[in-house]
This record gives structure tokens, sequence and C-alpha cells, in this order.
């Protein structure tokens, strides 16, 4: 294996991690949005207001995606496989 394809091997890795990241951490950005300008809105600042909004939208954005997530990284798991059947 050269340099080049070791590199590109990590690459597509890293891409892949953030691919499977990117819907958890987009719904809990937008919900820690909504719930600032709500927090700013009605001046609460309750510590445990803006954690447990956050959390409830990652997990619920984990199971909504979850069959989508593990489809990508069957995918992916089938496409190093079958690159390591070529090393020599």
């Amino acid at each position: 294996m050269s340099v080049t394809e070791a590199v590109t091997i990590f690459q597509n890795a890293l891409l892949m991690s953030l691919i499977l990241s990117a819907p958890m951490l987009l719904f809990g950005l937008v919900t820690g949005l909504l719930v600032s300008i709500f927090q700013a809105v009605t001046q609460i600042q309750e510590m445990t207001l803006s954690f447990v909004p956050k959390i409830l939208a990652v997990v619920a954005s984990l199971f909504l995606f979850l069959p989508w997530m593990l489809n990508k990284l069957i995918q992916y798991t089938t496409e190093i496989f079958g690159l390591a059947s070529h090393l020599p």
C-alpha cells in the first residue's frame, strides 16, 4: 500500500465520520438556537433548560437517522474490506 492510498483511506474515514455525525450535530445546533432564543425572549436563565432539549433532540435524531447511518457504515465497511482483499 502506498502513502497516497493510505491518505485516501484516512480522508474517506474522516469524511464518513463527519457525514455520520452531521444529522445529530445539526439537530443539536438548531435546538440550542431555538432554546437560546426562547431564553432571551422570556429572560429565563435556567441551566437545565438549555441541556435537556438538546440531549432529547440528539437522541431523537439518532433514532430517526439510525437506519440511514447503518446503511452508510455497512457500505463503507464493505468498501474497506474490498480494498483490504487487494493488498499484497
